[in-house]
């Protein structure tokens, strides 16, 4: 088993936990919420690590990043594992809808079961969950708050050449 290490970042949506290990990011934690995490005891704070994580996340908070390139190494079942790489489909400032993801993934049945895996996304902003709205295009649950949702999602419209403000 290799180390954690880990890294906050200071975004406009709050101080971000950043960890994973010496080749890929698998976690991004929100400060506040249910899903919040903090560093485990026997991880290891390792700023310098992260810095193409947070130089890629301040081109982001600029609006001059619409895609991360990224190592990622998200962990969950196989099914988690399909939902969050359907959502690295989903273009900037575009949303879908749980239904869609479902249908995505093979599984057009199963959009609840799309909604829990969003909620258990360990690397919001990177594997874009933010993105998936309801199937009447209400804004639902997100680990940053609905606050946070909207805000990620302004700031995505704000930042497209063909946004209709």
């Amino acid at each position: 088993m290799s180390e954690t290490f880990y890294s906050y970042y200071e975004s406009p949506v709050g101080k971000l936990l950043l960890a994973g290990d010496d080749s890929a990011l698998t976690l991004i934690s929100f400060p506040t919420g249910k899903a919040a995490r903090q560093p485990a005891p026997d991880w290891l704070r390792r700023n310098e690590l992260f810095l193409p994580v947070k130089r890629q996340l301040a081109s982001y908070f600029a609006g001059e990043l619409t895609e991360f390139d990224l190592v990622l190494r998200p962990i969950g079942t196989d099914f988690q594992c399909q939902v969050w790489q359907a959502l690295r489909k989903i273009p900037y400032a575009e949303t879908r809808s749980y239904g869609d993801i479902a249908a995505l993934v093979g599984k057009p049945e199963a959009s609840r079961a799309v909604g829990s895996a969003n909620g258990q996304n360990p690397l919001p902003i990177v594997i874009p969950c933010h993105r998936v709205i309801g199937s009447k295009g209400d804004l639902t649950g997100f680990g940053g708050g609905l606050a946070c949702k909207k805000h990620l999602l302004a700031l995505e419209q704000a930042h497209t050449p063909f946004s209709l403000q």
